[in-house]
């Protein structure tokens, strides 16, 4: 917490804390004393930063002298402009378990893209005591037709969930109901793919399907309440489209019957519609899930290295060569862009003890025509070290200047090579 000059400090902020959001990331804590200073004297300010980049993560905690000066603060600076953003002011909650609570927390959707935080909050101020307020927004900053408001007591959510639910707001009929978490959202509703509608149909670009031919195709399964197919500006079909059925059932069947069908040739891919953040973050959960399961193969020492392969050896011939040993989860040769073998491969067990003996056993073994080299796999960021490490040791000791070059297979690699000497002057 950084004390500002000139001012007395105190050892409990508790009443008189404010939580500062949504800010400039050049907004620093000398930029919000001349703001907040305004409203009373303040005790102290920080700025929350990353602790790597030291970048600003867009909120403050400002604590005053006096809790009256911040109540000042907050009834009359909250959502005003500091470096052309409108600050978003709240009462500093230490206590994380209000917000996860969710009690008084109550969800908005349908909101036209012109409502901001302050517009929001002056609609739901009069039901109560807010504790903060917000719509979220995108990366470009723009409204994505949603937000939060959490209230202070039970009541003020329920009138305002009663008041306000299915009310026009700028001319757009609003949602309004209690926040629930996604593990309750996944209890009360169940998980989207046991409820799905609308699905999505792609590769049918060289099909030249007409939009007759498109619904006649989704029709034996169900009623349609809609059905589409994506076009270019030329009126030219993109080779995807949507259908909308009135059931989850029709829907389902839809998708069991017809994806990975053919129609004109073309392989069909039929499946549940998902919206872009779901999609994103389902493929996000695939590629961390990746990541761990490669990570604990490294850290396991279950992964080994193999490399002189012989040509001829295929994914088949590697896990033949190295089944003896245990249980391999998976055997791979690594091949180039024509499928051509590039001599090495990766060889995984499914404990460290197998992959122990491998290493012990297959390394130096000679299959059809090569010795093979067999190591434990090593990240590539290991690897440089340990190869930054091996240079170290054997240029200890050597003549400043000395550059060591590499004769694999001839000249050891500590051997200096000899430097001609001029020959003295001869008489005779």
């Amino acid at each position: 917490m950084n004390s500002l000059p000139n001012q007395p400090t105190t050892g409990n902020y508790g009443i008189a804390s404010l939580y500062c959001g949504d800010l400039d990331p050049d907004i620093t804590e000398a930029n919000l004393y001349d703001k907040f200073s305004q409203a009373g004297p303040v005790a102290s300010i920080r700025v929350c930063r990353d602790v790597v980049t030291k970048r600003s993560l867009g909120y403050a905690y400002i604590n005053f002298q006096q809790a009256m000066d911040a109540e000042r603060a907050l009834d009359t600076m909250n959502y005003e402009l500091i470096k052309g953003r409108p600050m978003r002011l709240m009462w500093s909650q230490r206590d994380p378990s209000l917000r996860k609570s969710g009690v008084g927390n109550v969800f908005i959707k349908n909101l036209d893209k012109s409502i901001d935080n302050k517009s929001l909050y002056d609609t739901f101020s009069v039901f109560g005591i807010i504790l903060s307020c917000k719509v979220a927004h995108d990366e470009r900053n723009q409204s994505k037709g949603y937000g939060f408001v959490h209230f202070e007591t039970l009541d003020a959510s329920d009138q305002a969930i009663q008041k306000v639910n299915g009310m026009l707001l700028n001319d757009k009929k609003v949602y309004v109901g209690r926040f629930m978490t996604r593990k309750e959202r996944m209890e009360t509703l169940g998980h989207p793919a046991t409820r799905f509608t609308n699905i999505y149909v792609k590769n049918f670009g060289d099909a030249n399907l007409s939009d007759e031919e498109f619904q006649q195709l989704f029709e034996p399964y169900g009623k349609i309440v809609s059905c589409v197919i994506m076009k270019d500006d030329g009126g030219k079909s993109r080779g995807f489209g949507f259908v909308s059925y009135e059931t989850h059932e029709a829907a389902k069947k839809a998708v069991d019957a017809l994806n990975g069908s053919e129609v004109k040739t073309c392989k069909l891919y039929v499946a549940r519609a998902q919206k872009k953040n779901e999609r994103q973050a389902e493929l996000r959960e695939k590629y961390e899930k990746l990541i761990m399961e490669r990570l604990n193969r490294y850290q396991l020492g279950v992964n080994l290295y193999v490399k002189n392969l012989d040509d001829v050896i295929d994914d088949a011939r590697l896990h033949e060569e190295f089944s003896v040993y245990g249980n391999i989860t998976s055997a791979k040769i690594m091949v180039d862009e024509k499928g051509i073998t590039k001599g090495f491969g990766f060889v995984c067990f499914s404990s460290p003890d197998e992959a122990t003996k491998a290493v012990t056993e297959m390394n130096g073994r000679i299959i059809v025509s090569k010795p093979l080299f067999v190591a434990l796999a090593q990240r590539k960021e290991e690897r440089k070290q340990h190869l930054a490490a091996q240079h170290a040791v054997r240029t200890q000791g050597m003549p400043r200047g000395f550059i060591q070059h590499a004769y694999s297979g001839m000249i050891p690699t500590n051997f200096l090579m000899p430097v001609a000497q001029p020959r003295p002057f001869m008489t005779t």
